[in-house]
């Protein structure tokens, strides 16, 4: 249920969990120690972030000993101004490498969408794909805001996560060829990005990644899609909110 208001903590922290490019990597380090690195952050269709780390770095190494970390993300526009009154969120899980022959090939996809700096190091031997498995959540959407949301509550489920992986495709398709109109007003007016050749990089149940060849900005629905079939609809609606 929605609290402080019209404030619903559940979904201002997965809008700050998609929209986050970046953060802060906990690991522990071989005498227990906490080592704090910074790292590039993409999140998979239910939601899990995803990280690209070399072999060469200590967080690397320190994962492939010990899974367990956290990850600290800040929502756009949280790091300039006063910084404690942006929204940001805390995770606690573990990290883990993901293996060749399981997913990789789309967690490779959604994070380079996220992510096409780094198209010309991903596939060197000592670069690896993992997945941070959430267990809990720790937000603070600014002064007196302060909630821990159950890592249920913010992922998306397998099923219909794994329905807009299917569908991905043609809803880029769809999007960047039939509605490029929509989605420049989508970043224009509704992001507050400047003009440019905007189009659809990655959609899941939570909303769209745009790109226009320099910056990527994450387009939030209003809410979360119950099915891919509910997403023409969103698609309109924010299309006319965007024209008026």
């Amino acid at each position: 249920m929605p609290a402080d208001g019209d404030f619903d903590p559940i979904r201002a922290a997965a809008v700050t969990l998609r929209a986050s490019a970046t953060g802060a990597l906990a690991t522990l380090g071989s005498a227990g120690t906490p080592f704090a690195s910074f790292v590039t952050v993409a999140t998979d269709h239910a939601g899990a972030p995803l990280l690209l780390l070399s072999r060469l770095a200590v967080h690397t190494r320190n994962l492939d000993r010990d899974g367990r970390a956290s990850l600290l993300l800040v929502a756009p526009g949280g790091e300039g101004g006063d910084p404690l009154a942006g929204s940001r969120i805390t995770l606690e899980g573990a990290a883990r490498r993901i293996a060749p022959g399981e997913d990789l090939d789309r967690a490779r996809a959604r994070f380079l969408a996220r992510h096409p700096e780094a198209e010309g190091y991903a596939g060197f031997t000592d670069f690896g794909f993992f997945r941070f498995q959430i267990d809990t959540a720790h937000l603070v959407a600014g002064f007196g805001r302060i909630h821990t949301v159950p890592a249920a509550d913010i992922l998306v489920e397998a099923t219909l996560a794994g329905a807009f992986s299917d569908a991905e495709h043609g809803i880029l398709a769809h999007m960047n060829q039939d509605h490029a109109d929509a989605v420049r007003l989508y970043a224009t007016r509704l992001l507050g990005q400047p003009d440019g050749d905007w189009h659809v990089v990655a959609a899941d149940a939570d909303g769209l990644d745009l790109f226009d060849g320099q910056t990527v900005a994450r387009l939030p629905f209003r809410s979360r899609q119950a099915s891919v079939q509910a997403v023409r609809f969103e698609l309109k609606a924010l299309s006319e909110r965007a024209r008026t």
